[in-house]
């Protein structure tokens, strides 16, 4: 019989919040050849994961300000402006969280998120004063889907992996936390998690 679960372990980005960079940009871009070519050269995701995995968002402005100067007031825009790329809440999440924590399950998280822009953001989302523990990719400077992350995770958290439920939008991050153990759900909408979260007896 499986361990019964215990502990639930969310995601931030793309399961908690919305995350597009284009968000913030469709507003700062008026032509939309010029948008698409900024958001595939000058600022493509692949250069923001950096600062999930511990790079200072300044440095990185700077050094990416010196390689396109004719776009330097956009990127130092991102920098600035990071929480307008956060457009709102995933829908039903939010709800799922709250039932959760009042049935006194133990909520969790684990985030790709840098360490400068979490100080900006944490403050924003009273969702996660629900958590009781969030391990922050940037601040540890290790990143999902490292297993040394998950590792890190468990021990923090206090609960064996088999016991937690880790909810996650990338599907590697959703394969390395099963490789380490953790049952594991690949989110996709609310509505599926929570059929999940009734078949775990996590929810009625």
């Amino acid at each position: 019989m499986a361990d019964p679960i215990e502990a639930v372990v969310f995601d931030v980005g793309r399961v908690l919040v919305q995350w597009e960079m284009r968000a913030l940009f469709v507003k700062l871009i008026d032509d939309e050849e010029a948008l698409e070519y900024f958001l595939g050269n000058v600022l493509p995701e692949s250069w923001h994961f950096q600062h999930d995995s511990g790079r200072p968002i300044a440095e990185m402005v700077a050094e990416r300000k010196a390689d396109f100067p004719e776009h330097a007031h956009l990127i130092e825009a991102y920098a600035e402006r990071f929480l307008e790329t956060l457009p709102g809440p995933v829908a039903g999440t939010h709800d799922l969280v709250r039932r959760l924590d009042e049935r006194g399950i133990p909520l969790f998280a684990i985030t790709n998120f840098g360490a400068d822009f979490w100080a900006m953001f944490r403050p924003t989302t009273p969702v996660l004063d629900r958590f009781r523990d969030i391990v922050v990719s940037g601040q540890e400077r290790l990143v999902k889907p490292d297993p040394a992350i998950y590792r890190l995770a468990a021990r923090r958290f206090g609960f064996p992996p088999e016991r937690m439920l880790f909810i996650d939008d990338n599907q590697d991050n959703v394969a390395a936390a099963r490789l380490e153990g953790w049952h594991a759900h690949h989110f996709t909408d609310a509505a599926a998690l929570e059929a999940e979260l009734i078949s775990l007896g996590l929810l009625v």
